[in-house]
């Protein structure tokens, strides 16, 4: 029943209240520094390693994951769990080789790297299209789909969902990072403590319909019983091996998708790019490990719902206007959860949304006001204005993708979907355009414009080539692959993470050849030094055992 009890709303009040609380004592707490534009949009010297990793977590997680990912779950299995697995390597890698060249460098913003290391133009290019996509296609998708997510649950009108969750997020992002920081930890606390929760009466659930009892018993039902959705690695034959191609996910595309997300994006490494170099890779090392335990929380629940439907459970709950819909995974579970728990569950899918919602908004507000207004249109301003406009963006930003999200169409998509389909025809240029920038100083300005516009064009190529050429030629090599149309037609497209992994290469081998030919003009590089990238004992020994755990894991599990 999507409907909450009396005890369930009791209990997300006292989450609502503890968040609230807190955040207005770190708030009062940090007032008098507050007025520095650094202080504000990035908490400068004042997060801590613990609240660098689970703010990192909480930006992260959000409605895509909960309901997508888990519907993912349901439909293809432990596979999906890659995006949370290969992104806690990802972020060892960020740790030691992105983050040092950023704090070295001064820089604070994605765009200031690019201004800094290319010039102007790069830089506001990629500004716009920054905040273009940050509230159109991230802000609009997490709103939408968190309150189609809380309507599920509690039958509120969804319109209303969007509305409390704006505001919601809107009180936290008004305090600054420090309070999106600090307030994090809380919101990750709900977030892990009620998806454990969940995952917990979902293995007992299957246990119980099979007339055993435990969630190991549970499990080991589902390892047995649902072999197929068991394994990472999948082989062509598989119905879901465009969306998750083979080996790609561990030497290919996922690499590009990973890499650009957690190491070139304002919105994650705002957190870092405020601390010393030790705090922010303790704090990366951190993010990892949670990183490990997110499929507990999001994928086993959905392939759980799976077990379950596959034994005659949740026949009608799954279906939405008489066709079976897996998003509504979890949802359905946690309809299933008695009265208190339910009311956990719910406070732990509201804080992953809340805390998505003030991390986003508050880049949003930290791109406009120091990449453009402080730059192009009052370069003057105050620190206290500065401070000023940062709170009216996030304000404008908010009503501007509450006003957006019903008419985008997410829904039909899909979380996942939805993101990485617009996401996706950019990530290439500019994680070729970041990692290029990095480590060779001869990448000019030209190449940098190429790896922009040409890897979108590119990617829009390769996505739309199917419909222009006939790729089945390609099939036996295993570039292409038949997938069915609405229209019941079969067009051989080029998987999405092969798309990706192809526009990079061919992104990079471009930036070469046109930074050679401008080898007479002035380049500008960054200050790097080998010393930089050295670590102590203690961060090599977690990200040593972070990458043994993946080892196993994907050994067991291929």
């Amino acid at each position: 029943m999507n409907s909450l009890d009396l005890k369930d709303y009791i209990v997300f009040l006292v989450y609502f209240l503890i968040v609230a609380t807190y955040g207005w004592w770190i708030y009062r707490k940090k007032k008098k520094a507050v007025s520095a534009s650094h202080d504000y949009f990035l908490a400068e010297g004042s997060l801590t390693w613990w609240a660098i990793g689970t703010s990192l977590i909480a930006s992260n997680i959000s409605s895509e994951q909960f309901i997508a990912m888990s519907g993912n779950g349901f439909k293809m299995g432990l596979a999906i769990a890659t995006y949370e697995w290969m992104a806690a390597g990802t972020l060892l890698i960020v740790a030691i080789f992105f983050i040092p060249v950023y704090l070295k460098n001064k820089i604070y913003t994605m765009p200031q790297f690019l201004q800094q290391r290319y010039n102007d133009t790069v830089a506001m290019i990629m500004a716009i299209f920054w905040l273009a996509l940050y509230v159109v296609v991230n802000l609009t998708s997490i709103l939408y789909l968190g309150a189609l997510a809380i309507n599920g649950i509690s039958g509120i009108d969804t319109k209303l969902c969007m509305y409390a969750l704006a505001a919601f997020a809107i009180v936290i992002a008004l305090g600054g990072m420090k309070v999106i920081g600090y307030t994090d930890v809380i919101q990750v606390f709900f977030l892990i403590l009620g998806g454990l929760v969940t995952t917990y009466l979902a293995l007992d659930r299957v246990a119980e319909l099979n007339g055993q009892q435990g969630i190991v018993s549970g499990f080991k039902y589902m390892t047995t019983h649902a072999d197929s959705h068991f394994h990472m690695i999948f082989k062509k034959e598989n119905t879901n091996y465009p969306s998750l191609p083979g080996l790609t996910v561990l030497i290919g595309g996922m690499w590009i998708v990973n890499l650009n997300y957690w190491g070139c994006n304002q919105y994650i490494t705002q957190r870092a790019l405020g601390a010393d170099l030790k705090t922010a890779r303790k704090g990366l090392l951190f993010a990892a490990f949670l990183k490990l335990l997110m499929p507990v929380i999001v994928v086993l629940p959905g392939i759980a719902a799976y077990v379950i439907y596959q034994k005659g459970g949740l026949q009608t709950e799954m279906l939405q206007n008489g066709t079976l819909n897996p998003d509504k995974a979890y949802p359905v579970l946690l309809n299933l959860l008695p009265v208190g728990l339910k009311g956990l569950a719910f406070a732990a899918l509201t804080a992953a949304i809340v805390a998505s919602l003030a991390g986003k908004v508050n880049s949003i507000a930290t791109i406009f006001t120091l990449d453009i207004f402080k730059k192009k249109i009052d370069p003057q301003a105050s620190e206290v204005k500065l401070v000023k406009v940062g709170k009216i963006v996030v304000f404008i930003a908010m009503v501007a993708a509450v006003l957006m999200a019903p008419f985008l169409g997410i829904d039909k998509k899909g979380g996942f979907e939805f993101i990485q389909e617009y996401t996706g025809f950019v990530s290439p240029g500019i994680f070729a355009m970041f990692i290029l920038g990095f480590f060779w100083k001869k990448t000019s300005s030209n190449a940098a414009m190429f790896a922009t516009v040409g890897g979108f064009a590119l990617s829009v190529l390769f996505k739309f080539l199917p419909r222009l050429v006939d790729l089945q030629f390609l099939a036996s090599s295993g570039f292409s692959y038949p997938i069915k149309q609405d229209d019941g037609t079969i067009l051989y497209e080029i998987p999405f993470l092969d798309r990706m992994g192809f526009v990079f290469l061919v992104a990079v081998l471009g930036m070469v050849l046109i930074s050679n030919a401008d080898r007479n003009k002035e380049k500008k590089g960054l200050s790097i030094d080998k010393s930089m990238f050295k670590f102590d004992n203690a961060f090599g020994l977690g990200a040593g055992v972070v990458v043994l755990i993946l080892t196993v894991l994907y050994a067991y599990f291929w």
